[in-house]
């Protein structure tokens, strides 16, 4: 079975996803449901039918959050430290082309946020800096074609 690595942060992000999907939409939509079959000949009912829709997504992501928790694999990464790239490091790097800084800090897909400084562990660049050192040249294919980084800085979140 696969483990899915997370942050403390990201574990109760979806915790309160779980509950919020569990505890308001789930009522609101069962609701929305009998509202629309009170309507008349669901046949022909489009807010019944978007009510069913809308019910059968609720319900599919329930099942995958419950999923991902109870496969949650939590790594508390303000005990971590060292000089090596690994999941939780916040890694500062140069492109080597045009000398821009960038930060991010290695996260589980479920929490990745580019905006936020915070890209999956999954993503091409992290895979390509894990387990590397500060002073480390690395590069990755991306669209656009190779592009070259430097490690500058390796942190771990307190």
């Amino acid at each position: 079975m696969q483990k899915y690595p997370m942050t403390p942060g990201g574990h109760a992000a979806l915790e309160v996803e779980l509950k919020h999907l569990k505890t308001v939409e789930r009522p609101e939509i069962i609701q929305a449901i009998s509202v629309a079959r009170d309507h008349g000949d669901l046949s022909e009912n489009a807010e019944y039918h978007a009510a069913k829709e809308k019910q059968g997504f609720i319900e599919g992501r329930i099942q995958e959050l419950e999923s991902k928790m109870s496969l949650a694999q939590v790594i508390d990464t303000s005990n971590l430290k060292g000089d090596r790239v690994t999941f939780g490091a916040i890694v500062k790097i140069v492109n080597e082309d045009t000398d821009e800084e960038s930060a991010y800090q290695i996260v589980g897909e479920d929490e990745a946020s580019v905006k936020a400084g915070k890209i999956s562990n999954t993503s091409p660049i992290a895979r390509a800096m894990m387990g590397k050192e500060i002073g480390a040249v690395f590069e990755v294919i991306a669209p656009g074609g190779a592009k070259g980084y430097e490690i500058l800085e390796i942190s771990y979140p307190k």
